[in-house]
């Protein structure tokens, strides 16, 4: 029986022994994730992210260019019932007042944009599937911009964000957006680089994953201290447009808070904004991960912020006349981009309320370019809204006439970026 029990007790002693070194193992290992994973928001909305089903993939090739390849959902692999679809809470509407703008177009190539401040480093660049110049966005990087105007109490944000992303392993980089008061401060300060919530700030924040799970929360502060804070959202469509622009939206009216990537409304909080906060200054930022800088990238481009809620029916019933320079186009295009589909739906709402009425749609362009062009770029654009207005939302044709004046008569100085962005509009004129 000793000579029996002798071997079992070793055998268990060294079990016991491999089983305490894997344990002990597993809680270094653990604990190196957290300091990993615990950038900003901790651990356990790290790992969240990081359990997000991914696969690992080759990660060799460089991510300088985005590429336009999407993750397949499970709504692709499994058929599904036939379902009515709603854009009832796209929503999003503009202000009426160009604040600030931004793309980038008179910046050298390389270069921080003119006026722009950061932690660490950025670079305007072009991408070579998608038009326009982009500003490269890096890891432990904190942006402010060149803005210093006041937003006021009522006021809209939109950009554009490409996150160009494939799982090695790992959590993706964060990518935060925001406003901030600077309270007469200098906006783009080194100050507000480390204190930016020093006065008060609302602040969003994605946590990209793959599968339809990327994830976003947002916090606004007052004096440094939370004054709201709200749940993490799902935000599929980031998961489906890795790669490709997503067009973010955002809309302050006095306390209420509304956010929109894509046509999906993301949150919208009655009681978000402490009353009586003026914000002057964007900020973005892209926080740390274990992504090399050739293994993903984050662009931005396409800023905008306008001042003020326009008042559609007023306008165009009362006054005779509405403006808008909500309603986009691609670059050199009659082709309307989706983010319109808000200022199209008040618009034509306006004109089913007030039966009989014939309006003129007009088409204004910026000076940029050769004049002719632009005069048939405008007509064209006329024609777009119209066809828009009559096969999306029933308009009668009867009641809508075209008109392009392409760039003969500005509103704005087209020597100025935001004098250029109120040039390109659309006018509605009561016949």
């Amino acid at each position: 029986m000793v000579l029996l029990l002798v071997p079992v007790t070793v055998f268990c002693q060294g079990f016991m022994d491999r089983l305490k070194k894997k344990v002990a193992d597993k809680a270094e290992q653990k604990a190196i994730q957290k300091v990993e994973k615990g950038v900003d928001k901790g651990f356990d909305k790290a790992e969240q992210a990081a359990k997000s089903g991914n696969k690992p993939a080759d990660t060799t090739a460089a991510a300088k260019a985005p590429v336009t390849t999407t993750q397949a959902t499970a709504q692709e692999t499994a058929p599904a019932p036939t379902a009515l679809k709603s854009n009832s809470r796209f929503d999003f509407i503009p202000g009426e007042q160009i604040v600030y703008t931004e793309s980038f177009d008179q910046d050298a190539i390389g270069e921080l944009p003119t006026g722009w401040n950061t932690t660490g480093t950025g670079e305007v660049v072009t991408l070579n599937n998608f038009p326009g110049k982009w500003l490269q966005l890096h890891q432990r990087s904190f942006y402010l911009t060149s803005n210093e105007k006041e937003f006021g109490e009522n006021y809209t944000v939109e950009f554009d964000v490409i996150m160009q992303l494939k799982y090695n392993g790992h959590f993706y980089p964060y990518f935060s957006f925001g406003f901030l008061g600077t309270n007469g401060e200098p906006a783009a300060g080194n100050d507000f680089l480390k204190n930016y919530r020093k006065y008060a700030s609302i602040e969003g924040i994605f946590y990209p994953a793959d599968a339809g799970r990327t994830r976003m929360d947002i916090r606004t502060y007052k004096t440094g201290r939370v004054y709201y804070d709200g749940d993490d959202q799902q935000v599929a469509v980031m998961s489906d447009y890795f790669g490709k622009p997503v067009h973010i939206a955002i809309q302050v009216q006095k306390e209420r808070l509304r956010i929109w990537a894509n046509q999906d409304k993301i949150f919208d909080a009655p009681k978000a904004v402490s009353p009586g906060t003026l914000m002057n200054q964007l900020m973005f930022e892209v926080h740390t991960s274990s992504y090399k800088e050739t293994e993903y990238g984050m662009y931005l481009s396409n800023l905008k912020v306008a001042k003020g809620i326009p008042d559609t029916r007023h306008k165009l019933v009362e006054e005779g006349k509405f403006s808008t320079t909500g309603i986009l186009f691609d670059v050199n295009a009659d082709v309307i981009r989706p983010e319109s589909y808000g200022v199209l739906k008040d618009i034509a709402a306006v004109l089913k309320e007030n039966a009989g009425i014939k309006v003129k749609i007009i088409g204004h362009t910026d000076s940029d370019g050769d004049d002719q062009k632009n005069l048939q770029l405008s007509q064209k654009r006329a024609a777009a809204v119209a066809k828009a207005l009559q096969e999306t939302f029933g308009i009668d044709a009867a009641s809508l006439q075209t008109e392009g004046k392409g760039e003969s008569v500005p509103v704005g100085d087209n020597k100025t970026k935001e004098g250029k962005a109120l040039n390109r509009r659309v006018e509605f004129i009561k016949l």
